[in-house]
């Protein structure tokens, strides 16, 4: 693995839970590059996901396939953060989700198996899993809440004030996918409010 790929990864992994050099030269030999061409399926629906992700460029999304067959959009991954369907991941069972590159992508890739392997093997590697998922799981929750109990303008200036960044990377049908609204609602709130 490239020394600035490493140092990111492990800058990411130090930022929710430190691991000591015989965890971290553990973890860190474990992952395998991979590249996925923009629009490449990663992993779809009804399949196992079989590798944790870390994600060193590009933009990736998971999102599920309503009875209409219209995708809605739940998350975003960019760089620097782990990546895929961790629910499939991590209960070995095939996933509600499709996951895809949206541009062209670099990540790390994990192996299901060397997870366990290291989590068996490493109780601190385990505690540092269990934090990452409560992280995710927290943001997972706030979201729903957004959705649930925001308007719409609520959850446009919500997702502003979080990553302003993403109106400027990530195709503006997938946003209003992810916010829960139609492409001309998305729209005028994008003409309407001061970014």
């Amino acid at each position: 693995m490239d020394s600035h790929i490493a140092q990111q990864l492990q800058q990411f992994v130090n930022s929710i839970h430190p691991l000591s050099f015989a965890e971290w030269e553990a973890f860190s030999s474990s992952w395998q590059e991979v590249h996925y061409k923009r629009k490449e399926l990663i992993t779809r629906a009804g399949e196992v996901e079989k590798y944790l992700y870390f994600v060193t460029s590009g933009i990736q999304r998971a999102y599920y396939l309503d009875d209409t067959h219209r995708e809605v959009t739940l998350v975003f991954t960019y760089p620097p953060s782990f990546s895929g369907v961790p629910d499939s991941f991590q209960l070995q069972q095939p996933s509600d989700l499709s996951f895809e590159a949206i541009t062209a992508t670099s990540m790390l890739r994990l192996p299901y198996s060397e997870f366990q392997r290291l989590i068996n093997q490493y109780p601190n590697i385990e505690r540092f899993v269990r934090l990452a998922t409560a992280a995710a799981l927290k943001g997972v929750l706030r979201r729903q809440a957004e959705v649930m109990v925001f308007s719409a303008e609520d959850r446009f200036r919500s997702l502003l004030k979080r990553s302003p960044h993403i109106l400027n990377m990530i195709p503006h049908k997938y946003l209003a996918s992810y916010l829960g609204l139609d492409a001309t609602t998305f729209s005028k709130l994008l003409n309407s409010i001061v970014i």
